[in-house]
């Protein structure tokens, strides 16, 4: 019986250590956003007959996009990285994935719309994402969930779907970060 105490207890080890790892990632660069590319979602762009209120006609989540974003949502909640607040753009695959990930109230923000094809205003879109970073606290942690041209704009780094990047609003650092890698 003692041996199987002490394995437990080398377990949760292993466990609260590899858990401290990602929230010192995210401490070290920072950072209080967390930006994400939405899921995988097939295909290139959005139909020509897009419209913002009917996911029928955008590029959606498939399958293989709605695993990623739950097996994503699952090393969150298994390091315990909390959220102030969590939104999304306005476009289906991204709420989608937001919700998936289940780590906080989902809120639609315009500022994360994607502007590839002009089916938002790029200059209108970073304006309303600006006066919200902008009103960040350093002691918050949110999660933006997004579209590559988005991240990019902001940080300068491209993010595959599902990819995360750590930014911080203070120094406008970012970092590029592998969720995968703390499964």
């Amino acid at each position: 019986m003692k041996w199987l105490i002490t394995i437990a207890l080398l377990l949760n080890t292993a466990f609260v250590q590899a858990e401290s790892a990602l929230a010192k990632v995210i401490t070290k660069t920072g950072a209080n956003v967390m930006f994400m590319r939405h899921a995988l979602a097939p295909g290139y762009g959005d139909p020509s007959h897009f419209d913002v209120n009917d996911c029928s006609t955008q590029r959606n989540l498939d399958a293989t996009g709605r695993a990623q974003a739950e097996s994503l949502g699952k090393v969150l909640r298994q390091h315990q990285i909390n959220f102030t607040e969590v939104k999304s753009s306005q476009w289906c695959r991204c709420q989608e994935t937001a919700r998936l990930l289940d780590v906080g109230k989902v809120v639609p923000f315009t500022g994360l719309n994607s502007f590839f094809e002009e089916h938002a205003d790029r200059e209108q879109t970073l304006r309303n994402l600006k006066r919200y970073l902008d009103s960040l606290k350093q002691d918050e942690l949110v999660l933006l969930v997004t579209h590559q041209v988005v991240i990019s704009a902001v940080t300068g780094i491209y993010a595959p779907s599902g990819g995360v990047v750590l930014f911080s609003t203070t120094t406008n650092a970012s970092k590029a970060l592998d969720l995968q890698r703390y499964q």
